[in-house]
């Protein structure tokens, strides 16, 4: 997927004015995080004890948006604001974290939620990244 996220920016007419290979590389994590989330709270949902995934499944949900949505704010390099892309960012990082955190608390349990914990913790990192290049 970098590969053709690569490709889609090399040919925008418009400045990519930050690190081109950290900003493949966390929209692909966003895109990933997002996607990742949203299959471990539907894994959380058939679970025996979903009422006590409550909480997993509503950070993995929240975490999901969150990630989809910075991974397109991301895409667009048309005249872009740096402040909105920090907090998109810190957003992200922080949703990550906590999704992360939740998710590694099933994950001996739960084998989507280790492998979301897992991808939180690469979308996080790849935030913190961006954040420390702009």
């Amino acid at each position: 997927m970098t590969h053709t996220i690569t490709a889609m920016m090399d040919s925008s007419p418009a400045e990519v004015a930050v690190d081109r290979q950290l900003l493949a590389e966390c929209i692909q994590a966003c895109l990933e995080c997002a996607q990742t989330c949203t299959a471990c709270a539907d894994a959380c949902l058939s679970e025996e004890s979903v009422a006590d995934l409550r909480h997993c499944i509503r950070t993995d949900l929240d975490c999901a948006d969150i990630c989809e949505t910075t991974g397109r704010v991301l895409s667009r390099h048309t005249a872009p604001d740096v402040a909105i892309l920090r907090a998109v960012l810190e957003a992200c990082a922080r949703a990550c974290k906590s999704c992360g955190d939740e998710c590694a608390q099933h994950a001996e349990m739960h084998e989507h939620c280790r492998i979301c914990a897992e991808a939180c913790r690469r979308c996080e990192e790849a935030c913190n990244n961006l954040l420390a290049a702009l």
